[in-house]
């Protein structure tokens, strides 16, 4: 079989694989979470939902992470993805630098954080969508890579909803495909809030940064790659 049916069978058994439930040590850390996010002060989670949240509609409104990206008309899928492999590597080591730095710093750094990696991820995907030959100048598919987003970085319940517009883009409502916001932000962070409160304790912020950063980047680029593999071939 050639490289893009071999990718194809590839995206549809990982497409299988997202209804699988999550590991038992994520769906049983949920109280403790919600006891650690119970013990930040107010301030902390208004200051990063809203950073969530002007950044999201950031990628839907403003030229913010769009940048010129090297692609050819001529290539084949596979110089396509080895391309989105090349870029993900690049960002990954930003994004693991950045995770490092700021973990030195404290919770304040460590804050800062959240929204720097989420600028460094929305780069990645919107790049990522270019080399595929997607227009990332339409609302569409913006709105269509915030629901890839999604889908990298949520739970069970909310990952299959995200999975069946992902999945079945051009057969979603147009009304359907709106972004819901508060889900959105919600869902975000509660993927991060464990690994990224351990992020702000002093000694172990910078490894906790670097590691995490570096993984969390790799889930989206596998989440997207795949998602573009099952819609374009």
């Amino acid at each position: 079989m050639n490289y893009e049916q071999k990718v194809k069978k590839e995206a549809v058994r990982w497409s299988r694989s997202l209804d699988k439930r999550s590991a038992l040590l994520q769906r049983t850390s949920k109280p403790f979470q919600q006891r650690i996010n119970n013990t930040i002060p107010d301030r902390i989670h208004q200051l990063i939902t809203e950073s969530v949240r002007s950044m999201m509609e950031a990628a839907l409104t403003t030229s913010e992470y769009v940048r010129p990206v090297n692609v050819e008309d001529h290539w084949t899928w596979e110089e396509r993805e080895e391309k989105i492999k090349e870029l993900l590597k690049q960002y990954k080591r930003t994004a693991s630098l950045e995770g490092a730095g700021t973990g030195f710093g404290g919770i304040w750094l460590g804050l800062a954080d959240f929204p720097l990696l989420l600028s460094i991820k929305m780069k990645f995907l919107f790049d990522a969508a270019q080399v595929c030959g997607m227009n990332i100048h339409s609302y569409e598919d913006r709105v269509y890579l915030l629901h890839v987003f999604m889908l990298a970085y949520s739970s069970d319940d909310v990952r299959k909803q995200a999975k069946e517009k992902v999945m079945n883009w051009k057969d979603v409502p147009l009304e359907e495909k709106n972004v819901d916001w508060k889900t959105l932000q919600m869902e975000y962070r509660d993927t991060l809030d464990i690994v990224k409160l351990l992020q702000i304790v002093p000694g172990i912020g910078a490894v906790v940064g670097f590691v995490a950063n570096g993984r969390l980047l790799e889930q989206l680029g596998e989440t997207a790659l795949q998602s573009f593999r099952l819609r374009f071939l």
